[in-house]
């Protein structure tokens, strides 16, 4: 069968037709797919923001606490005050000090939040739930109760601590956890709202 000239150009648009309508839907996707990768605010991709390290942070205490019998609620700001996002995942360490040396001991985890990894841009701030219980609720034995002078922070995954000063009750004798911390949670904590 020949094919007149007509016929034939028909035949050719037909499949440069039918190829577009292939081939146009993978290259969209492809395209998107290029510019859809995980950002973060700071717009790096997410493989490329490392853990935060403990230059690039700052902690302090949103006062006042929220009291309640038996104890008292702080909500314990850590900020990026570096030009780089950074992450943090899980639990900081927290102790009391009196004198540059701890008294007690440190902060029990506590499971209100879970654990999740967080992106810091830079100025950001995530929270950290902090109870400090009342020194009397245990035996002045096994609390020899005292007054520290400092709170001691180790953001989650860091090894070397922030400290800053707050006068409050504690144990000095290690045992009675007196001291409670939960996971990083995102956003800045308010005094007697945030929990």
């Amino acid at each position: 069968m020949k094919l007149t000239n007509k016929a034939a150009r028909r035949t050719v648009a037909a499949t440069a037709i039918a190829s577009a309508a292939i081939l146009l839907p993978g290259l969209a996707l492809a395209s998107s797919a290029r510019t859809a990768a995980p950002k973060t605010t700071a717009g790096q991709t997410t493989a490329a923001v490392s853990k935060c390290a403990r230059s690039q942070l700052t902690s302090w205490l949103g006062v006042p606490g929220d009291a309640t019998a038996g104890s008292t609620f702080y909500q314990l700001e850590i900020s990026n005050i570096s030009g780089r996002s950074c992450t943090l995942y899980g639990y900081p360490g927290v102790s009391a000090l009196r004198g540059g040396h701890q008294v007690g001991s440190a902060a029990a985890r506590v499971a209100s939040h879970p654990a999740t990894l967080l992106t810091l841009a830079p100025g950001s701030t995530v929270h950290v739930g902090l109870q400090i219980a009342d020194v009397n609720n245990f035996s002045r034995s096994a609390c020899r109760p005292t007054q520290a002078s400092e709170l001691r922070v180790f953001a989650p995954g860091n090894f070397s601590s922030m400290q800053f000063p707050f006068s409050f009750a504690a144990c000095g004798k290690r045992g009675p956890r007196f001291l409670h911390v939960s996971a990083v949670i995102g956003g800045t904590g308010i005094p007697g709202f945030s929990s």
